[in-house]
């Protein structure tokens, strides 16, 4: 199972293991309040396409579909089919920091890992 949640959200039990999907830490976050398991900034866009990006809701189509394109890669498609597969048997938690809760790269990068698994 893979669930998504921001960074600014209290963690729980049922996260599971907790992957921050970021290439910048959240602000204002300590390590410990968000229990994060490991950081994968090799998942999280590249910084040229989060800029582009800006978290316009209407650059949402075309962020997603670059975004793929850049997961699609083949050095990053092992760490991902890993990722699926780790998500069939235990439940993983994608970690962000953006506010907006429906346009951000762990809702793009789910639907990815979903296809994967």
């Amino acid at each position: 199972m893979i669930r998504i949640k921001r960074a600014y959200s209290e963690p729980s039990l049922r996260d599971g293991v907790r992957i921050l999907v970021d290439r910048v830490w959240p602000r204002g976050i300590s390590k410990e309040r968000a229990r994060i398991v490991e950081w994968r900034k090799d998942l999280a866009p590249s910084t040229s396409l989060r800029k582009w990006f800006g978290h316009e809701p209407g650059r949402w189509t075309e962020f997603r579909r670059r975004y793929r394109a850049e997961l699609a890669r083949p050095e990053m498609m092992d760490e991902l089919k890993k990722l699926a597969r780790l998500s069939c048997k235990r439940t993983i938690t994608l970690v962000y920091g953006a506010a907006d809760e429906e346009h951000n790269q762990a809702v793009a990068l789910k639907e990815f890992l979903d296809e994967l698994a």
